[in-house]
């Protein structure tokens, strides 16, 4: 197995080649050559029953790897109780949403530290993504991961080690490395291949191998102000980062097999194809080097 690669939702040339319905998504993603697919729940799960179980049959058929992004508004670490419960519900409904489509991953912001430290904030958020954890339990879900996203302002929960800490308590927790956040929130941080081999050293020093090596990662240009993420961009960008190219090396070297989502405006399958074949050129060079060291 090795690295799969695949859009955020439906980008501008879905609708152009003729899609009409997101259970066309994993006829499209095949047909674009990627491998992967995140369901777009951030507005809230509505899921239309018969066009989830012919996402899901087509999915299966074609081997696309779900998973699903959940409300944008879950609270994570908000000072309020009543939220913090809705946030477990609907971090279930987002798992039932998933099980559904035939996926088994859901991605869900970490939260907010605006109006309190960050250490109370990940305290709370600890607490209610433990609740969420059990809900899942409870409710014939253990089969679901949870996927705790980094975030791009720097007033938002999730540092990278704030994720870590997030994903410690249980191995079915699989952190999310969106590396635009990462990027965005440490004002151009990852420029080189030392930048994104200390965020996977990160993961394996915190979580084991193994989840570093099947780790969760959206991957976008963002553009940043001195608060954080802006706004996101496409791969044509020169000006913002990050760029592939170095993890997609690493990813090669460390025998990692992630599944990264491409959250670009618009051109998120296209610039995922771009990842996607980057990465091969990668593990083609890797593998003939180690034939050559032998």
């Amino acid at each position: 197995m090795s690295a799969l690669f695949g859009p955020a939702g439906n980008g501008d040339s879905f609708a152009a080649q003729g899609y009409k319905t997101n259970a066309q998504a994993p006829e499209f993603v095949k047909k674009f050559g990627l491998d992967a697919y995140e369901y777009q729940c951030g507005r809230g799960v509505r899921l239309n029953v018969q066009t989830a179980k012919e996402f899901a049959q087509s999915a299966k058929e074609l081997g696309i790897r779900v998973s699903l992004h959940a409300p944008y508004y879950i609270s994570l670490s908000s000072v309020e109780a009543e939220k913090r419960e809705k946030s477990v519900e609907y971090i279930l409904q987002s798992a039932q949403a998933v099980q559904t489509l035939g996926g088994d991953r859901i991605i869900v912001h970490s939260g907010s530290c605006a109006k309190i430290t960050r250490a109370h904030a990940l305290e709370l958020a600890l607490e209610t993504i433990k609740k969420a954890r059990q809900a899942l339990d409870e409710n014939g879900l253990q089969q679901v991961y949870i996927c705790p996203e980094t975030m791009g302002k720097i007033n938002q929960l999730g540092t990278l080690q704030e994720v870590m800490e997030l994903c410690a308590f249980d191995e079915r927790m699989i952190p999310c490395i969106d590396f635009g956040h990462l990027n965005a929130r440490t004002l151009g941080g990852l420029r080189d291949y030392a930048d994104f081999n200390a965020v996977l050293d990160t993961i394996e020093n915190r979580l084991g191998n193994e989840r570093m090596r099947r780790f969760h990662a959206h991957f976008s240009k963002i553009e940043y102000t001195d608060s954080g993420e802006k706004r996101h961009l496409t791969f044509s960008d020169t000006l913002y980062g990050p760029d592939f190219e170095p993890l997609a090396l690493l990813l090669a070297q460390r025998n990692c097999e992630p599944t990264i989502i491409c959250e670009s405006s618009g051109t998120q399958a296209e610039d995922a194809l771009t990842m996607k074949q980057l990465y091969q050129q990668a593990l083609s060079a890797t593998q003939a080097e180690k034939g050559e060291s032998r």
